[in-house]
């Protein structure tokens, strides 16, 4: 067990730089968010269009970034959204139980479907058509717009990265399970990352 929870260790370090890594996209998003309203007013008042696709385009491409690289980062800090009704009276081995079979049941198949199902149409975007001809990349269909296959790319990396950090989760629950670690220090070293 203890070579898992080095494991599980250094998954969750991994997750935790890629969470880092992804604060630093919200004052981008901010910033770009700012330049289109500033464009917008300023050239309302001038009369002529400052603004452009690439820079609305790319304030919900970054947006949409952190979306994908923070889901595993929310995982691994427990700020997903749950239905606390029972959950957050039921004793720490319990609730370890239902974590560890949810990963196993619910989220790890789920990634792996969402990552079958998506794989086509990722691959598509990125020129490669089913019958082996390859067209250039997906664009946007606006005037001057970013190109899609980038972005698309991360309909897989997101359910990767959930599955790596589910992994170290299930391993974590298994060590509650097992007495392995003490729930309370799990707890503890959850709020010590914060």
């Amino acid at each position: 067990m203890q070579g898992l929870l080095r494991l599980s260790k250094g998954i969750d370090a991994f997750t935790e730089l890629t969470g880092r890594i992804t604060y630093w996209l919200v004052p981008l998003v901010l910033g770009v968010g700012v330049w289109n309203v500033f464009n917008r007013y300023i050239g309302r008042a001038i009369g002529q269009s400052l603004g452009s696709n690439v820079f609305i385009e790319a304030q919900w491409y970054i947006f949409a970034v952190i979306f994908f690289l923070g889901s595993a980062y929310a995982l691994k800090h427990g700020e997903h959204v749950r239905v606390d009704v029972l959950y957050g009276g039921w004793p720490p081995r319990r609730r370890a139980l239902i974590d560890f079979l949810g990963t196993l049941l619910f989220l790890i198949p789920f990634c792996l479907l969402f990552i079958y199902f998506a794989y086509p149409t990722v691959r598509q975007s990125w020129g490669f058509l089913p019958n082996g001809r390859q067209i250039p990349w997906e664009m946007s269909p606006d005037p001057g717009g970013l190109p899609r296959a980038p972005l698309k790319t991360f309909l897989l990396i997101s359910p990767v990265l959930l599955i790596i950090q589910g992994i170290s989760e299930a391993i974590k629950n298994l060590a509650i399970l097992t007495g392995d670690i003490d729930p309370s220090a799990l707890a503890e070293a959850h709020e010590a990352a914060l």
